[in-house]
């Protein structure tokens, strides 16, 4: 994470100091919003205004927030949560955003005094404990969980994972790039399917299976190890014939899908210890929600051998909060503030 600072002309700043903009940059859609403290601790942020914008409309970044700026007064501050690594120069190392990332070139583009940069899931994390239980879809585990380590996890454009660590100074999130760690096969299917990945690659990522694209992938192996033309494109185009049932091998790709989530999900909830429960957050799980919940994704959540016990007691939720990301940008920012 870093903060950037470069003066911008008195004259656009906005008067009103108490209001700041957040935006979640994802692969596909940014989303912006104006926020503003709320004084309730448990909801700390609230929302102005707030806008999604595709990003294949856009030109970059800065183009969306001046979009939502428009000719109005410009506040001092910007968080921006983004896909990738940010430099302490302000920029970011992404593979999934299509545009160069620059804290200072938002700065001088857009006219607001400071920019601050955040990876988006150390970002969610700080909004998942505030979700409420209309916002989530229990798959498993007790409804609630003693106070702990919870992870959150999201395939979307690519796949991002932060753990939110209570301490007795206030949480703290840790970061992380679990999307690129080794993808792990289960049964004799996905080891043919990995082995057809590796013919193009040296490393096949979590990510590389478990996101949009990675969707694409399963259903592009599927068909190659079938000897069939692959005949859907996108992952919505998948996720709808799996659906309906109109395509064998998209609803095969997205039976795969499932049972590799669960299974990597339990991996991580052991590596990283997450007692306090697990949210799965992302771009493509509202849309197949009754679906993975029907799959094998609990029981290849739980096949751990003699750990089976242990990831029982942890809830595992998916989030629907559309806004969780500018939500959770807004609540790092007002974590970062002296008390």
């Amino acid at each position: 994470m870093t903060a950037a600072s470069h003066p911008a002309p008195a004259h656009v700043l906005s008067a009103d100091a108490s209001s700041f903009l957040a935006a979640d940059v994802g692969g596909t859609h940014v989303r912006v919003a104006r926020v503003e403290a709320s004084g309730d601790a448990a909801h700390p942020v609230r929302v102005l205004d707030y806008r999604k914008y595709r990003n294949a409309d856009h030109s970059g970044l800065g183009a969306i927030l001046s979009d939502f700026l428009g000719d109005g007064m410009r506040p001092a501050h910007c968080v921006v949560a983004t896909a990738g690594y940010a430099r302490e120069d302000g920029t970011v190392i992404t593979a999934n955003v299509p545009w160069p990332l620059s804290a200072r070139q938002l700065e001088s583009e857009v006219g607001v005094q400071h920019v601050h940069i955040v990876n988006d899931f150390e970002a969610v994390a700080h909004a998942a404990a505030q979700v409420d239980a209309s916002g989530v879809l229990q798959l498993c585990g007790p409804g609630s969980a003693p106070i702990g380590p919870t992870l959150v996890v999201g395939p979307g454009t690519g796949l991002g994972a932060a753990l939110w660590i209570p301490t007795a100074h206030g949480p703290v999130v840790l970061a992380t790039e679990a999307g690129q760690a080794s993808l792990a096969a289960s049964d004799e299917l996905e080891m043919a399917i990995l082995r057809h990945m590796l013919r193009g690659r040296s490393h096949v990522s979590v990510e590389h299976a478990l996101s949009g694209p990675g969707l694409i992938n399963l259903y592009t192996a599927l068909c190659a190890l079938e000897d069939q033309p692959a005949m859907l494109g996108t992952p919505d185009a998948v996720t709808a014939a799996a659906i309906a049932g109109t395509d064998a091998l998209a609803r095969r790709a997205l039976d795969v899908f499932c049972g590799l989530l669960g299974s990597t999900i339990g991996d991580m909830a052991l590596l990283y210890g997450a007692h306090g429960g697990v949210y799965l957050a992302g771009g493509i799980l509202p849309k197949i929600r009754d679906y993975l919940r029907a799959s094998t994704f609990v029981a290849r959540y739980l096949n751990k051998g003699p750990m089976s016990e242990a990831l029982q007691r942890i809830p595992v939720k998916v989030v629907e909060h559309g806004q969780l990301g500018v939500i959770g940008a807004a609540s790092w920012y007002l974590g970062q503030q002296p008390r």
